[in-house]
């Protein structure tokens, strides 16, 4: 699988041993050892993928996070040797599409980032595919691209991918799980708890005139509706 990747991450031994494996599965692949060089680098490089480890020299994961908020949407995979949960959804509430902790094991590691260059890498799909419109939100699949109204939205991989599944399917009703194997695909580290974080940071980027077309079922799921839902999370 083709795919550039930017590895940041200030335990040399670690990210030399993470770059030898991407470069044997056939990524191209650039290697930063401290946070103070990864948004000058990010802008030059322009990796589809960033692997970004939360403890660096200079400035750490979550400041990267923050700064790259205006920056164009890239898969980010956090690496951290803490376990609390709370670091664990704040990297997702910043941004991050996908969390592990060290140690963990290459192949899960590489598992995680073929199944996120994959959806990334849709926007190969056909330029003419149709649109999908839903009041008001317009989705472009052949581009990956959104709008609310006449603004474009700068959403993540994994935002992109649940709202254009809500929204391809209005009014049908998706559980947590469903929603968590759909979009992620597999087991994940943030549980469906990962779900609701993704949704409110949807709502807040549609903003006030569009955000309740997510409509929450209490204690079943979320769907997508026509016009403005009742219920917010």
């Amino acid at each position: 699988m083709n795919g550039k990747v930017l590895i940041i991450e200030d335990e040399k031994t670690i990210a030399d041993a993470i770059a030898y494996a991407l470069i044997r599965e056939g990524f191209t692949v650039d290697v930063i050892y401290s946070g103070s060089e990864a948004i000058d680098r990010i802008r030059s490089f322009l990796p589809e993928v960033i692997i970004l480890n939360v403890m660096l020299p200079g400035m750490d994961g979550y400041d990267i996070l923050k700064k790259l908020k205006t920056e164009k949407p890239f898969g980010i995979i956090m690496l951290t040797a803490r376990e609390d949960i709370v670091d664990k959804v704040l990297g997702l509430e910043l941004g991050a599409d996908d969390y592990m902790t060290k140690p963990f094991d290459m192949r899960e590691l590489l598992a995680r980032l073929k199944s996120l260059l994959r959806r990334i890498q849709s926007l190969g799909s056909p330029p003419d595919q149709d649109a999908i419109n839903l009041s008001g939100i317009l989705l472009k699949p052949g581009k990956r691209s959104v709008y609310a109204g006449d603004q474009p939205l700068d959403l993540t991989p994994k935002e992109y991918d649940l709202l254009a599944l809500l929204v391809s399917n209005p009014e049908r009703v998706y559980s947590r799980e469903q929603l968590l194997d759909l979009v992620w695909g597999m087991e994940y580290i943030g549980g469906t708890r990962t779900v609701d974080i993704h949704v409110q940071r949807l709502r807040k980027k549609l903003g006030p005139e569009f955000s309740e077309i997510i409509q929450t079922l209490h204690g079943i799921g979320y769907k997508a509706v026509g016009g403005h839902g009742e219920s917010k999370y």
